[in-house]
């Protein structure tokens, strides 16, 4: 595979498409890639010998990161130019124009995306676009569905690629509770998440606080915008306000993850393939979601963790009643949801799928 070559345009990075990225680069793909200088992954890139160069766009229109981009296309000449995140997107394909490199987008949620919108014509929409890869089946779904009068998206231009991680990623040793004056005792819950209205953090509360106060449950409310005064009154107006622990955004979060029994994420809508219930699963922690977007696709209902309906607060009270009642069946869910992550959301596998679509792009170059 030496005579391919990849140009990967990002901002910081991410931990699951940087081990993909290496992946590529071991048999002789040829990547490039441009990320922020500060990206917290260049280790990686630079010990695993992927060639890279600092970009930091400072939003959709960066003339003079548009420029960057047009140079590195014309110098380095890949046949595929694949962009990560929005700004990458937009000042990315600006770049393309009159290139004749194949165009790959990445799309990790639901939904947001018009054939209304003029931006929407500058990023997804663009006629300039080869492939849009679909960090999950509803992801694509949603484009599949997309239209209006008769404009659609080609659906040979939408694949399905699942983000890959390794389970060596997650060792981080569990976090001590006694910190929070958890006793050791309790059975603990956790939702990550950086709060917005589609995450359903208010629905979450009102099931966990319609939990009996003697099931002995704590629950951890990690992300930024916790502490929301919404939030804040639904915790207060409780039978047990000290059983929920907010705790905001925590550099130690999968350690936290590590130390909980139970994860949840009751995304009401758009949800893509969460990271948060992936790196859950590594640690051997139970998840619990909704059937939101991609959610149902991670998540084998009965299997590895449980799946209940989008919007439903006494369904997921009664998913996290039966887990406290029956902790064998938790952890016997939980080992379940490790393998599940080293069996089927494997990055070796995502590198793999990822270099077939390459392969076909520039075979019709």
């Amino acid at each position: 595979m030496t005579d391919l070559r990849v140009l990967v345009v990002t901002d910081q990075g991410a931990r699951p498409e940087t081990g993909m990225l290496i992946k590529l680069h071991e048999p002789g793909v040829g990547i490039r890639v441009l990320c922020w200088d500060d990206c917290p992954y260049l280790r990686w890139l630079s010990d695993a010998g992927v060639p890279f160069a600092p970009l930091k766009l400072t939003g959709k229109r960066d003339r003079e990161g548009t420029r960057a981009i047009a140079r590195h296309l014309d110098e380095y000449r890949p046949q595929i130019l694949h962009l990560l995140r929005k700004q990458p997107i937009f000042n990315g394909l600006a770049a393309a124009r009159g290139h004749p490199a194949k165009v790959v987008l990445y799309r990790g949620i639901v939904g947001n995306v018009s054939v209304l919108n003029p931006l929407d014509w500058m990023s997804f929409l663009n006629p300039r676009v080869d492939r849009i890869v679909c960090v999950a089946e509803a992801v694509r779904q949603s484009f599949v569905q997309l239209g209006f009068a008769g404009v659609r998206l080609p659906p040979e231009k939408l694949v399905t690629i699942h983000k890959g991680h390794d389970l060596d990623w997650y060792r981080d040793p569990p976090a001590d509770l006694g910190e929070f004056s958890i006793p050791p005792s309790a059975f603990v819950v956790n939702c990550v998440a950086n709060v917005r209205p589609r995450k359903g953090l208010p629905l979450f509360i009102d099931a966990c606080a319609s939990l009996p106060a003697d099931l002995d449950m704590h629950f951890l409310l990690i992300g930024r915008g916790m502490d929301s005064p919404e939030l804040l009154r639904r915790i207060a107006l409780s039978s047990s306000p000290d059983r929920f622990h907010v705790l905001g955004f925590r550099n130690d979060a999968p350690r936290l993850m590590a130390a909980s029994d139970v994860s949840v994420l009751p995304s009401l809508r758009r949800e893509g393939l969460p990271r948060s219930i992936i790196e859950s699963m590594s640690y051997r922690t139970t998840p619990v979601v909704s059937d939101a977007g991609g959610s149902p696709e991670l998540v084998e209902h009965g299997r590895s963790g449980l799946v209940v309906p989008a919007g439903d607060a006494g369904a997921l009270a009664e998913a996290l009643q039966s887990l406290r009642r029956d902790p064998d069946w938790c952890r016997e869910l939980g080992e379940n949801a490790r393998l599940r992550i080293a069996s089927d959301f494997d990055v070796a596998m995502t590198a793999q799928k990822t270099l077939a679509l390459y392969s076909e792009l520039a075979s019709q170059s």
